[in-house]
């Protein structure tokens, strides 16, 4: 057991820095750059908004979206006419914000590194885990009986204590990718990609391997309940 236990801060290590639909970017690097970005955005489980909106979960979100922040009128509008916010249309926003939607109150110039750009918006990425987790892999479906499973949050406590000595439990990174806050659905799915050898990774194939069912979904439970 205290070799799964060592074993689970791989795993959660690796959702946390997988590619997931079409972000390519490193988000070890992209925390760099987000330090541009922090000057008037947080995100994470204590942020609120600055001068800028809190950007957690904003994966697939439509622009202007967050009812308790004041956007711009071109923001909001160019939210009303459809605007999501995708890797693509993230890139282009980053690149120049106000070429994209003009009369933003974004102020900041854009990112002129389409590397820097790819890796910001991977980091962001990790704090909106549900929808980057729902791009996983397109086709791949886990079982209703599996999706039923409870998990046991006590358990799931357990079995992430390792995890935590690196992963913290308060949802900041500190280096680190936070994984606190996924949907369950979300956290099983990504799992078992890796179990039934849906997802193409021998290390994550085999640890996976070793979790049965209501392990996988004890641990589901217990990372969203700390992002509650």
């Amino acid at each position: 057991m205290r070799a799964l236990r060592f074993s689970l801060s791989l795993i959660l290590a690796a959702l946390a820095t997988a590619t997931f639909g079409q972000v390519t970017g490193d988000p070890e690097h992209g925390q760099q750059v987000w330090k541009k970005c922090a000057i008037c955005h947080m995100m994470g489980p204590d942020a609120r908004h600055r001068v800028g909106p809190v950007l957690n979960n904003i994966m697939s979100a439509r622009a202007g979206g967050k009812t308790d922040y004041r956007y711009s009128k071109a923001m909001t509008a160019a939210g009303q006419d459809g605007l999501h916010w995708t890797e693509d249309t993230l890139d282009g926003f980053l690149q120049a914000p106000k070429s994209m939607v003009p009369r933003t109150k974004m102020s900041f110039r854009g990112l002129k590194s389409a590397g820097d750009r790819a890796d910001v918006i991977a980091y962001i990425g990790l704090f909106s885990g549900g929808a980057m987790a729902a791009q996983i892999d397109d086709g791949f479906a886990v079982s209703a009986d599996i999706l039923a499973i409870e998990g046991d949050l006590e358990y799931g406590e357990y079995l992430s204590s390792e995890c935590t000595t690196c992963h913290q439990a308060d949802g900041n990174d500190d280096g680190i990718p936070a994984i606190v806050g996924w949907e369950t659905e979300d956290f099983v799915t990504a799992m078992h990609a890796y179990k039934e050898k849906h997802r193409d990774h021998p290390v994550m194939q085999m640890i996976t391997g070793r979790l049965a069912n209501d392990e996988i979904a004890a641990l589901a439970a217990y990372f969203k309940g700390l992002g509650d």
